[in-house]
């Protein structure tokens, strides 16, 4: 692309002009693609970089005050794919802190893995009605006041289908 026309569409997209940005799109994805995909070797990864990374020039372009306009591009990619790994360390470390965690009461943590696995197994055969009634009382912690309000039927219904959405649960849990 000429330099004349490549500053046309900067400016362009300095001044909000939805089709110059999609020409600097057209322009640039491919090459931005690359490079992210060169980082990643993850395809997906590199086009959710490459969506980040225009959002992010949308908000930024009038901070371009000329020079190399691929040197500024590129370093803006540079920092969108830096990013994107300190957010991946960050999960990596969250995710070997809870490991060690739970190394340390593998027992307490196995037991209760199997009791909600079984917990929601058995939630699945109450008729769906009464599962929902009780995924609002104690999942959403909403009161038997207002989910009588909600669903319009007298609390004294909204009670005794829990009441008895509770009993049958306890029984499949035995």
């Amino acid at each position: 692309m000429a330099k004349e026309r490549l500053e046309q569409v900067i400016i362009g997209c300095k001044n909000g002009d939805e089709r110059s940005f999609s020409e600097l799109v057209d322009l640039y994805g491919r090459r931005l693609y690359g490079y992210f995909y060169r980082l990643t070797a993850d395809g997906t990864v590199s086009e959710d970089l490459l969506s980040e990374l225009f959002v992010k020039l949308v908000e930024r372009f009038k901070s371009y005050r000329g020079g190399s306009f691929d040197g500024w591009l590129f370093t803006i990619a540079s920092n969108v794919f830096y990013d994107y790994l300190r957010r991946k360390q960050r999960r990596r470390n969250l995710l070997e802190r809870k490991k060690e965690q739970l190394a340390l009461r593998p027992n307490e943590t196995k037991r209760d893995d199997v009791r909600i696995d079984k917990l929601q197994m058995q939630l699945e055969k109450l008729d769906g009605d009464v599962r929902e009634l009780i995924m609002l009382r104690f999942y959403s912690q909403l009161s038997f006041k207002e989910i009588a309000a909600m669903r319009a039927e007298p609390i004294g219904t909204t009670l005794s289908k829990v009441h008895r959405g509770l009993k049958k649960l306890r029984k499949l849990m035995e």
